[in-house]
């Protein structure tokens, strides 16, 4: 209720079905309230995501608990994104199905529920963590561009 209390006060209506999404209503309300106060930002870090934004996270027990997520905004543009990797199989399974669970409820198709990923939990993946960077987002605020268009060499609409 919160959530919803909050997204209307940015957006008059909220779209149908939002109302009770907690999901859709967390994105929401980034998208409209936080990634604007970014942009008059040069550089923030966004950290401590709640544990549902970050489904490959490791979760820091808290309290409050939350996922060892963070993203890097440069200039209001999300340039990375890195987590400390969840290495335990059996959350994953868990989460997994508690997201086809969500899918198969939405009328869409069931994410695998084995793959190479858990394989190799099941081996005993070792503590690790990632940072995927936007190489063309960085070279776009380099060169002071506001269209991500104008750094990629074959955008969709003219490839």
């Amino acid at each position: 209720e919160q959530l919803a209390a909050r997204g209307r006060a940015y957006c008059e209506k909220l779209p149908d079905g939002l109302e009770s999404d907690r999901e859709g209503l967390l994105n929401l309300l980034l998208a409209e309230a936080v990634e604007p106060w970014l942009a008059e930002k040069q550089a923030v870090f966004l950290h401590a995501y709640p544990p549902s934004q970050a489904a490959l996270a490791r979760l820091d027990p808290g309290p409050p608990k939350t996922a060892d997520r963070f993203e890097l905004y440069l200039d209001g543009v999300e340039l990375c994104n890195g987590y400390h990797e969840l290495t335990d199989a059996d959350v994953l399974r868990s989460r997994q199905s508690e997201q086809n669970t969500l899918r198969r409820s939405a009328g869409l198709e069931p994410i695998p529920e084995e793959n190479r990923l858990l394989e190799a939990m099941d081996a005993g993946l070792p503590p690790c963590s990632g940072n995927a960077l936007g190489f063309d987002r960085l070279v776009m605020n380099c060169l002071g561009l506001s269209k991500i268009q104008d750094v990629i060499p074959f955008p969709f609409d003219v490839a």
